[in-house]
């Protein structure tokens, strides 16, 4: 087909493209309709696709991927920067000439048998000053159909590229040639040693080889709006991060806008969705993931969600956990690696209901309770099995989700996964203190074997894969942009949801964060003081309202306490985790670690 576009920059990359990879046929995707039906009904057709029960989940197809296929492969993920010091102690680096000449290699040829389509796409509402424009080559039709879940794909992306003649360039093959008369694998990948996720910083490009699992495959989400969009935001002056973003509105119809980073199974999703349980206070979502924000004319900090959809882990989602999520992915949702029931409907463990059986994320006969030859219990979705479903089909989906300018940030929240030590909330004193307690967010180790003795895991605002340069720098851009918004910039919280007491959790979670949002709220309005503690701000016994929980005293002293004693461990495991940056390390977190200790006396 020829070519729907003039502009030179972007079809002299597509021939240099297609040159080295040889497809059969070259596709321009559209983002039409007609065009996802198309493509789902010629996979449906060659089996790759399974078409799910139309009555019970119109519109949705489900998938299985190859077993060594289910998962970001991270170390096989490279920021490739010019100098290895720019890429950091959290990344894997080559040499990117070394590492496109490898890649040059593997991608000769790899696209022999299929069709190379062309995906121009936006990341954030088309046109916004905040998006930025881009182009993913894929020899993967689930790619493209994803990529319309997920992102806006649009030829309009091809007009505003002729205007700016800019473009954010992204490879990708599933690494399988076709010989003549072969026929398409179920799921195509390239072994483990072939795998290369590849990330340019200085040229803003992307190659990705030998994955089709979503984010290797889908260039538009980590690799794009995190990795490279992180050092494009450090160089540009705005911000790239692994938060949700979220509107709480009170009951006078003021509204705040809180932006969160949680590490993974900390609760993130269902925070974004939150059906609020304080009395006429609304939750509604904007972005359950990333969250791009540039300062606006009036000084503050605003904020878009980059992507179209929801890429979420199917295990756990359930009525009880999170209804919108389970809401949204009722309809024109594709389901990768879940159990397709008989009647061709989908389930996966903890979904909160019964399954007679079906056909498992290895495509085998499976019933609940099976085992394996060693006695243990079989899954039926793998652990890492997803949905990407449209962010416009949850029931709370905000209706300001697209506005191009974005919405005006209030509140910074961070957390982890912390069983004592870590109260349930707390405020910095300062936007410098939130930086710190950003920047040293943990969780404690998982029972596992390997794991027992280990010190605090550290995950520097939830971004240790995603930081697309030094953390170090990462981390001083952060003060930067704290100086550059002064009094406007959003006020700072840490939360810890997960504190137990044996086996019972001291705080039920779930809606009954509301209440915590807005004491939050609450504090930025100036209704409420709080009291100083050695670690930040605190709430004065009932200005944090518990009214309809069956909190015992002694369970809601236990949440509230600051063991400055325990506390001080927590800061020798950050010294020591931090030390690894080196002279990188800004000196704005050694202060702040230094009047953290001097509190902590």
């Amino acid at each position: 087909m020829s070519a729907p576009t003039t502009n030179k920059k972007l079809l002299d990359w597509v021939a240099e493209v297609e040159a080295m990879c040889t497809p059969d046929q070259v596709v321009w995707c559209d983002g039409s309709k007609e065009e996802y039906d198309r493509l789902m009904a010629e996979m449906v057709e060659s089996g790759a696709a399974i078409k799910l029960n139309e009555e019970k989940r119109p519109n949705s197809f489900a998938f299985n991927s190859d077993p060594s296929d289910v998962a970001r492969v991270e170390n096989r993920t490279y920021i490739a920067s010019v100098k290895e010091e720019d890429a950091g102690p959290t990344n894997n680096w080559i040499d990117p000439e070394e590492l496109k000449e490898t890649m040059r290699g593997l991608y000769k040829g790899c696209m022999k048998g299929r069709t190379m389509y062309i995906i121009p796409f936006s990341m954030g509402p088309v046109g916004s000053p905040i998006a930025k424009n881009a182009i993913e080559i894929t020899d993967s039709a689930y790619v493209v159909c994803n990529m319309h879940i997920m992102t806006r794909v649009t030829t309009e992306v091809l007009r505003l590229i002729e205007k700016t003649d800019d473009f954010i360039p992204c490879l990708h093959s599933v690494g399988a040639p076709l010989e003549e008369g072969q026929k398409d694998v179920r799921w195509p990948c390239a072994p483990i040693e072939k795998k290369y996720i590849a990330h340019f910083p200085e040229e803003n490009l992307i190659w990705s080889f030998g994955s089709g699992y979503g984010g290797n495959a889908l260039l538009g989400k980590k690799c794009l709006a995190l990795r490279i969009a992180s050092a494009m935001a450090g160089r540009e002056g705005w911000m790239a991060e692994h938060m949700l973003i979220l509107r709480f509105t009170n009951p006078e119809g003021k509204k705040f806008h809180v932006a969160a980073a949680f590490p993974s199974a900390c609760g993130k999703t269902n925070l974004a969705m939150l059906q609020s349980t304080v009395p006429g206070w609304k939750v509604e979502t904007i972005g359950d993931d990333i969250a791009w924000m540039k300062p606006g004319a009036d000084g503050r900090l605003y904020a878009i969600n980059p992507e179209a959809g929801f890429f979420g882990v199917a295990p756990g989602t359930a009525e009880y956990s999170n209804p919108m999520a389970l809401a949204a992915c009722s309809k024109d949702t594709i389901f990768t690696n879940v159990v397709v029931t008989e009647d061709k409907d989908v389930w996966w463990e903890d979904m909160g209901i019964d399954c007679a059986g079906g056909t498992d994320w290895k495509n085998n006969p499976w019933k609940p309770g099976m085992k394996d030859a060693d006695g243990n219990t079989i899954k039926g979705a793998h652990p890492n099995s997803r949905f990407s479903a449209r962010a416009a089909n949850c029931p709370v989906i905000c209706a300001d989700w697209e506005d191009p300018a974005g919405v005006p940030i209030d509140i910074f929240v961070f957390g982890g996964k912390r069983t004592s030590v870590m109260p349930l909330v707390h405020e910095a004193f300062d936007f410098e203190q939130g930086v710190y307690m950003g920047a040293t967010a943990s969780s404690e180790p998982t029972a596992a074997a390997l794991d027992v003795g280990a010190k605090l895991r550290f995950d520097p605002f939830a971004m240790t894969p995603f930081i697309g340069y030094h953390a170090g720098d990462y981390m001083q851009h952060w003060f930067d942009m704290g100086e550059k918004l002064g009094d406007k910039a959003p006020r700072c919280f840490y939360v810890n949801w997960f504190q137990k007491d044996g086996k019972k959790f001291l705080w039920p979670g779930f809606g009954e964060n509301s209440r915590v949002l807005k004491w939050m709220c609450d504090r930025v309005e100036g209704k409420v003081e709080a009291r100083e503690t050695p670690i930040g701000l605190m709430p004065i016994d009932g200005d944090l309202t518990l009214d309809g929980l069956d909190i015992p005293a002694e369970d809601w002293e236990k949440l509230m306490k600051v063991d400055t004693e325990a506390f001080k461990a927590t800061v020798a495991d950050a010294k020591d985790y931090l030390a690894k940056f080196g002279d990188k390390l800004p000196a704005k977190m050694t202060e702040q670690l230094e009047k953290l200790e001097a509190r902590l006396g």
